[in-house]
């Protein structure tokens, strides 16, 4: 009988081929099940936000002050097609910090700059099997065994970021960021001084991989960028571009700007299927067959390769640290739109 840690790793294996075989084909699956049209989005939409702008379970994130603050009613989606077309419904105007959705992004930075095999010996990719800021998974393997989603694995991938100064580093993070939303984002310097003032457990693990000789140098550096990277605002529109450039191989539909190579798309929509919802992405994959990734800031994002991107921000968190409304409107919205990579129809019977 194989070990729990041995059977995790052989399921996460198996999903990173799944999802890597569907990219790979050129979304195969989405020629044999067509996602729905352009004429069903918008009732798609509407319906979702209807369904559930009325739901009052779960609370907005309290361990980072300036997060209980936010507006628990804010609500809104936004679906962006390969093809550039903007759908939207609810308030997509107000912003957000991205927080943890922003490690989606610098990994996608990372692989561009120095490819996967860098960032898979240094860290890995499996689902760790333990909370997203666990110290006990760095020492379990001294810092391998990771993945750019968990918090050590996500500030390791900030180091890995090239650049002679913070300044330097940081213009690459933003600009990536920048080129996914197709404009200009800022930092909420509210947020970042109220995360900067309550990140202790970060600089640890910070610190931690630096001993474990996973961050080559200034590792406080490292976990400030990372804090820094958290604290973008972002709306849902923002949000559902940065997704829908995912779903078009890292080319932004809206802008036409290629971001990354869609070499490294499989790669990233693979981790976020893994691990993009904390201690629930298994839950949430089985649910929707959709890769993603939330943020305790009450983003969520959502890909359908080949057909959408998909973003609601709706801050109050269920226990896991996801947002309740976004899972629930994404998962009726894809739904609508036939957008599971995995919910294929058995192939018509060969001609003779």
């Amino acid at each position: 009988m194989q070990s729990p840690k041995k059977w995790a790793l052989a399921a996460s294996a198996a999903i990173v081929v799944g999802i890597g075989a569907v990219i790979g084909a050129g979304v195969a699956l989405g020629r044999n099940q067509p996602a729905a049209g352009p004429d069903a989005i918008t009732p798609a939409l509407n319906a979702a936000y209807d369904k559930y702008k009325g739901l009052k379970e779960g609370k907005n994130a309290d361990y980072i002050p300036a997060l209980a603050k936010v507006d628990p009613d804010l609500y809104g989606i936004a679906l962006v097609t390969v093809d550039g077309k903007v759908y939207t419904v609810g308030d997509v105007k107000s912003e957000v910090s991205i927080q943890s959705i922003s490690k989606v992004f610098t990994m996608a930075r990372v692989l561009q700059d120095v490819g996967e095999v860098p960032l898979r010996d240094n860290i890995g990719f499996d689902a760790t099997g333990q909370a997203f800021n666990s110290i006990v998974a760095i020492e379990q393997y001294k810092g391998k065994e990771m993945n750019p989603l968990v918090n050590a694995g996500a500030i390791v991938t900030t180091s890995m970021v090239r650049g002679k100064t913070a300044d330097e580093i940081w213009n690459k993070i933003i600009g990536t960021y920048d080129a996914f939303a197709g404009r200009a984002l800022k930092v909420n310097a509210e947020v970042y001084k109220s995360e900067a003032a309550t990140n202790q457990r970060n600089q640890a693990i910070g610190m931690l991989m630096y001993a474990y000789e996973h961050i080559k140098d200034n590792p406080l550096q490292a976990v400030d960028l990372y804090t820094r990277q958290c604290s973008v605002n972002v709306n849902a529109v923002d949000l559902a571009t940065m997704a829908a450039t995912l779903a078009n191989g890292g080319k932004n539909p809206v802008t036409g700007k290629v971001v990354i190579e869609s070499s490294h798309v499989p790669t990233i929509l693979a981790v976020m299927a893994t691990a993009g919802l904390y201690d629930d992405s298994g839950k949430w994959l089985a649910w929707t067959g959709l890769p993603a990734k939330s943020g305790v800031g009450g983003g969520l994002i959502a890909v359908s390769p080949g057909n959408w991107g998909i973003a609601v921000i709706s801050p109050p968190l269920d226990k896991a640290g996801n947002s309740v409304r976004g899972q629930r409107a994404i998962a009726d919205v894809s739904k609508a739109l036939d957008g599971n990579p995995y919910a294929v129809s058995p192939a018509a019977p060969a001609t003779k």
